[in-house]
């Protein structure tokens, strides 16, 4: 193991055009699937980090704030934004892309935790987040403030449901 990688030793992009097996009946992405992109895509992430095979421990809030249309292209984007000591906090974006329009918008956000495995099934420890840019810091920056703020609303949302 290196004592560091860079956040974008872990970038990573993929694409899927929405097909008919991953909608719903009304011609828009399955939730499912769309978690599921998400998923895969943070793991390649936390592996390329890492150099180890990452199971994911974790995954916040996820909010769908727009669907993707039978037809558009799901682009799915994760990065590494914070570890400790064996586990991997990736940030996880999805965009629909109408390719024929050349239009996008955003469709939502989460933050995975992924665990990295050696060979023996066993947790270990993974390399320290290096940011030697200024834009690879105002990525981490911007996740980490991104999460805190997400938290902080699911926490107020649980508060004000459990007082009624």
């Amino acid at each position: 193991m290196t004592d560091t990688a860079t956040l974008m030793d872990s970038y990573t992009e993929m694409t899927e055009l929405l097909l008919p097996n991953d909608t719903n009946n009304l011609g828009r992405a399955l939730g499912g699937a769309v978690l599921h992109w998400m998923d895969i895509c943070g793991a390649i992430a936390a592996m390329r980090f890492s150099n180890y095979q990452c199971v994911t421990a974790s995954m916040d809030h996820v909010d769908f704030i727009s669907p993707i249309d039978l037809g558009e292209v799901a682009v799915v984007e994760a990065f590494v934004f914070d570890t400790g000591r064996t586990s991997i906090d990736v940030k996880v974006d999805v965009r629909a892309e109408d390719p024929r329009k050349g239009e996008e918008r955003e469709t939502t956000t989460s933050f995975f935790t992924f665990v990295a495995l050696d060979d023996d099934g066993t947790p270990t420890e993974v390399p320290d987040l290096d940011c030697p840019t200024e834009n690879q810091r105002a990525l981490r920056d911007a996740a980490r403030d991104q999460r805190r703020e997400q938290l902080a609303a699911v926490a107020e949302k649980i508060g004000k449901d459990s007082d009624g």
